[in-house]
C-alpha cells in the first residue's frame, strides 16, 4: 500500500503566497500563521529566499516593521520597485 504524504510546510507557504493579490503584502509572520506554524516566520523567509518560481510572488512578503529588505529579485528587479509598480507601497 502506498502512503500519501501530507503537504509540507514549504508547499503550504508557497501556495498561500500565490494567493496574495497584486498590490497587497503580507508579513512573514502572517504567512507562517496561514501555513499553520505561527512561530515559523524565519522559516518562511528562508523558503522565500530560495524561491525561483515566478508564479510565487515572494516580493509581496515583507518584514513586520514594514521595511523592504533583501530580495532574490527575478530579472534584476528590486523588491521595492516591484511593490511600487503594483502600488503596494508608495
Amino acid at each position: 500500500m502506498k502512503r500519501t504524504r501530507g503537504t509540507s510546510f514549504a508547499d503550504k507557504v508557497r501556495e498561500y503566497v500565490r494567493t496574495i493579490p497584486k498590490g497587497e503584502t503580507r508579513t512573514y509572520k502572517q504567512v507562517a500563521t496561514a501555513a499553520g506554524s505561527p512561530n515559523a516566520a524565519r522559516a518562511v523567509g528562508n523558503i522565500m529566499k530560495g524561491n525561483d518560481n515566478k508564479g510565487v510572488p515572494c516580493h509581496r512578503v515583507v518584514r513586520s516593521d514594514g521595511k523592504v529588505t533583501g530580495y532574490n529579485g527575478l530579472q534584476g528587479k528590486s523588491r521595492e520597485a516591484l511593490l511600487k509598480k503594483e502600488r503596494a507601497i508608495t
